[in-house]
């Protein structure tokens, strides 16, 4: 899979509101009010995998911790100050695919992500990002990665 990965600074979170399916691999264009809807799936990547450089496909994704559609309002902090309704504003690797993509091709495009990551000695944050959106009538998916330069 030819795969280009760039570094992507998002200025202003993306605010999402529960709901909208929880399976992130089972996506599907056709499905009635699917088309023009935003989705996002947040994984908190395990532990043990996420700063290989050859992670174990089946390990890398752990929980899946919120999963949402676009037009949620800002949501209260939880005690610790996250905000898992969001994709927040930060430095990403980000790569995308004009198609809705199946299980392991996203987990391919995910190991991609995180190898480029660390050829770049960069950070990789313990969050994947997966974001499902239509563009020109057409499925997109995208995958952002948090990193750290130190």
């Amino acid at each position: 899979m030819k795969t280009e990965i760039f570094r992507l600074n998002l200025i202003s979170p993306l605010y999402y509101t529960t709901g909208g399916g929880s399976d992130p691999f089972g996506y599907r264009e056709d499905v009635e009010g699917a088309a023009g809807v935003e989705r996002l799936f947040i994984f908190e990547l395990e532990e043990s995998q996420l700063r290989s450089i050859e992670p174990d496909r089946e390990r890398l994704f752990g929980p899946l911790i919120f999963y949402g559609i676009s037009g949620g309002k800002l949501v209260p902090k939880t005690p610790d100050g996250d905000t898992p309704s969001q994709l927040p504003g930060g430095d990403y690797l980000f790569v995308q695919k004009r198609e809705i993509l199946g299980r392991e091709k996203i987990i391919d495009l995910a190991v991609e992500v995180q190898q480029e990551c660390l050829w770049q000695r960069l950070h990789p944050g313990k969050r994947l990002y997966l974001r499902y959106l239509f563009e020109d009538g057409r499925g997109v998916t995208q995958l952002f990665r948090s990193y750290s330069e130190n």
